[in-house]
């Protein structure tokens, strides 16, 4: 870290504690008498990683201790009302995991302890006696989200009372929002250009859900949306230009405060600079660079130190331009630079700014040369050592230094790495980041095979019998011969395939021969439906595969001529390698098959597949349809006696009609779901 940014960190953390002190004190003037004190502040350790703060006091306290948090800096602060500081300090060094130091501040009757973080970390706080113990755990999702406090259990119906927008002294906007009680949770994270604050379990009137246009307020905010989501009520602040935000809690009320930014590198678009200043216009002739200099630092209320290098004089006629973009007109036109610290600004010559860094940077190298190493251990969650020991000796991106060192203990998994405090901190920072429980999802995946079937057959047969075979039958001759068997029967047009039918027989007084006729009429109607559900859980970008079905066996010849007895798979099976993106949908590379023994050829089972193999990206929660087969099968037939059967009407009692109508459909189904953090950690 630079020394321009280390500056604008503490600008930053004064900024952020001035406005916390301000509220403080402000409730600090309320309190009655203090009736309790501080006796003792320790901190300790547990095997799990936890930092435990316990606060002792002289008598046990009435309830637990108001809490809120702060991402900029991290900091969790905790309010003991009608207490007084009798532990002669106000400040506690730890330097004990991510807890740096706590502060112990006063204000009336009214005592406010500090935790100083590293990052922001999960509290808890419990009474136990004349105790008050504090929990700090890590938070997995730190870095992205700020949360603020817990809902708690026992209070129910959180409400927004109250939203309001002010600008404060220095041109930062404030949202101030009024809460039903102190136990509302709050999620703040800032997502592109926004900042989105998520007030979990509450609800909002109507008159409080509302956009408010407060560009008119010349702050870097221009809206501030409010709406209910689900059981949330979400608050979407949209500012401008560059800017930084800092937010805390006090009792009731929630405050976000966006200031704007100066950095030293102001951002680019396209390869450009963008230039977010107030305009201002400046024509001078033949003016001193120094006397232009001191007119942008008066319009703009930024302390300027030029250095005794910079002469020259300059003619200027801008209207109407960024004062951020005048500066770097007379910079670039005069060959000069500029370095910010806080809200001072140093220009000089590029050479001698160059020089000066030059100078500073060897300096520091040739400290931590010298610098004396230290040793400190990591115990890992969820990484293995040796990873960890790879990754920051890697020879591609050294993350140690020269003189740096670690090794790993597999029984325990702990990195114990020895190097230069700055280069300790630079580990620390990176195994925080990528010693995280990995997520995890359930894929679901349903086949739904559908069939309907359908069979029609209509017609008739005419048949006739005779036990006298000497008589012909007339009207029935094929090729010279007599057509029918052996008595003298024939049945016209044949059999068919039918189930249902009526039939009429007539037959002379001697019963030697007999005229059939049978009608038949037969309709067959079936739907059918198959869903199979396979579901598998894995880890983020790790495949997974879930199988169940039948081997079945069967012989095949072998070399030598014997037989041996081989197996064909028949299985259902999934198999998904899931990518959760950082807007939790789930990415997935797929490949679910269904597959059924068929026909079997010459002892050989076939087997009837259904496979899909695709790549998709899904909703938490969220189905598709990844793959679907339709089918269908209609056909007709007729079987008639030639000529007679096209006769018509009396064409039916020498044909038969089939008509099939069959339909099929296959659907896969895909639902993948995103697993709790609070089960992944368990």
């Amino acid at each position: 870290m630079s020394q321009i940014d280390k500056a604008m960190s503490r600008s930053i953390r004064f900024l952020v504690l001035a406005c916390a002190l301000h509220a403080f004190g402000a409730h600090a003037q309320s309190d009655a008498g203090a009736q309790n004190s501080l006796q003792a502040l320790n901190v300790s350790a547990t095997p799990d990683g936890k930092l435990v703060i316990s606060v002792t006091l002289k008598n046990p306290p009435a309830a637990v201790p108001g809490q809120f948090a702060i991402s900029t800096p991290p900091r969790v602060a905790f309010d003991f009302p009608g207490t007084v500081n009798d532990l002669g300090r106000s400040v506690q060094q730890v330097e004990q995991g991510d807890l740096r130091s706590i502060n112990i501040v006063q204000g009336g009757s009214r005592t406010r302890v500090v935790a100083n973080l590293g990052k922001m970390m999960a509290y808890d706080s419990r009474i136990e006696g004349n105790n008050v113990v504090i929990t700090l755990s890590n938070l997995a999702s730190a870095p992205k989200t700020t949360r603020f406090a817990e809902a708690l259990p026992s209070v129910r119906g959180h409400s927004l009372r109250d939203i309001d927008f002010h600008r404060g002294p220095n041109g930062e906007g404030r949202v101030e929002v009024e809460l039903s009680d102190p136990g509302t949770g709050i999620d703040l994270r800032q997502q592109g250009s926004q900042i989105v604050v998520d007030f979990i379990n509450t609800k909002a009137p109507r008159s409080l859900q509302r956009k408010l246009d407060v560009i008119d307020f010349a702050t870097p905010v221009e809206t501030v949306d409010t709406f209910s989501q689900g059981d949330n009520v979400r608050m979407v602040i949209s500012p401008k230009g560059l800017w930084e935000h800092a937010a805390y809690q006090t009792d009731n009320k929630f405050v976000v405060e966006i200031k704007q930014k100066l950095p030293d590198e102001r951002a680019k678009k396209d390869g450009k600079p963008v230039y977010s200043g107030d305009k201002l216009t400046l024509n001078f002739q033949n003016i001193a660079v120094r006397e232009a200099l001191s007119v942008i630092a008066d319009f703009t209320g930024l302390n300027v130190v030029i250095s005794d290098s910079v002469t020259g004089s300059l003619t200027l006629r801008l209207k109407d331009v960024p004062w951020d973009q005048a500066l770097d007109i007379i910079l670039q036109s005069k060959g000069l630079d500029m370095r910010k610290s806080g809200n001072v600004i140093q220009v000089a010559p590029r050479e001698e700014i160059a020089a000066r860094e030059k100078v500073q940077m060897t300096v520091a190298q040739d400290v931590s040369e010298l610098e004396p190493l230290h040793t400190e251990s990591f115990r890992l969650s969820y990484q293995k050592g040796a990873d960890i020991v790879a990754l920051i000796s890697s020879k591609d991106q050294r993350i140690l230094s020269k003189r740096g060192s670690a090794v790993v203990d597999a029984r325990t998994n702990t990195v114990f790495v020895q190097d230069t405090p700055s280069r300790l901190e630079e580990v620390r920072r990176l195994i925080q980041q990528v010693d995280v429980a990995v997520r995890q999802v359930m894929i679901e995946a349903r086949f739904v095979s559908a069939s309907d079937k359908f069979t029609r057959t209509l017609g008739g047969r005419l048949g006739f019998a005779s036990t006298n075979q000497a008589a012909p039958i007339a009207g029935f001759h094929a090729g010279g011969g007599q057509l029918g068997n052996a008595n003298g029967s024939v049945n016209l047009p044949g059999a068919t395939n039918g189930t249902g039918g009526l039939q009429f027989s007539l037959f002379n007084p001697t019963n030697t021969k007999t005229l059939d006729l049978e009608l038949m009429a037969t309709e067959l109607d079936g739907t059918s439906r198959n869903i199979a559900s396979p579901r598998v859980v894995t880890a983020d970008n790790v495949l997974a595969k879930i199988v169940q079905g039948t081997e079945i066996p069967y012989q095949q010849a072998t070399s030598s001529g014997a037989t041996a007895v081989a197996f064909q798979n028949a299985t259902l099976s999934l198999e998904v390698t899931p990518k959760i993106t950082p807007d939790d949908h789930v990415a997935m590379k797929l490949k679910v098959t269904q597959d059924s023994v068929g026909n079997i050829y010459a002892g050989v089972p076939s087997i009837d597949t259904k496979a899909v193999e695709t790549q998709v990206v899904v909703d938490n929660g969220g189905t598709v349809v990844i793959g679907g087969v339709f089918a269908k099968d209609s056909s007709t037939s007729d079987t008639k006696v030639p000529l007679l059967g096209d006769i018509p009407i009396i064409g039916w009692f020498f044909k038969n009609s089939t008509k099939v109508d069959n339909r099929s459909e296959l659907l896969v189904f895909i639902t993948p779901k995103i697993l709790k953090d609070s089960l992944n950690l368990n």
